[in-house]
């Protein structure tokens, strides 16, 4: 099995090869260049972005607001403390819960969506 080194080796011209060995190595530095912008704008800049909206999401959250937990329970926030929330989730029910584990803010009589990927 070859290794990526290998495969680097076969890649290269050959010594002789003179003024082409300079714009293949340029040209080489180019496509990882190209390669590695792709990867930030379709991988890291998105991902950069659904986080920062998750957390201005959280941090939103405010007494009164009906929540869906990542464990599937649906509740309303009765408190909020620095990083967790008291959350009514029946009659004389109330349970701690840490911000992390909301996965939506529902609107009064909204039902859950479905979960996003």
């Amino acid at each position: 099995m070859m290794n990526w080194f290998g495969i680097l080796a076969m890649a290269q011209p050959q010594q002789g090869a003179g003024a082409d060995a300079g714009q293949s190595g340029a040209f080489m530095f180019i496509w990882l260049g190209l390669m590695v912008a792709l990867f930030y704008f379709m991988l890291i800049r998105p991902q950069k972005r659904r986080e920062k909206e998750r957390q201005e999401l959280l941090s939103a959250v405010k007494t009164g607001d009906r929540v869906l937990f990542a464990g599937g329970f649906l509740g309303v926030v009765a408190n909020v403390k620095d990083k967790t929330l008291v959350v009514k989730i029946a009659d004389n029910v109330k349970v701690e819960i840490v911000r992390a584990a909301v996965s939506q803010v529902l609107d009064k009589g909204a039902a859950p969506e479905a979960d996003k990927a």
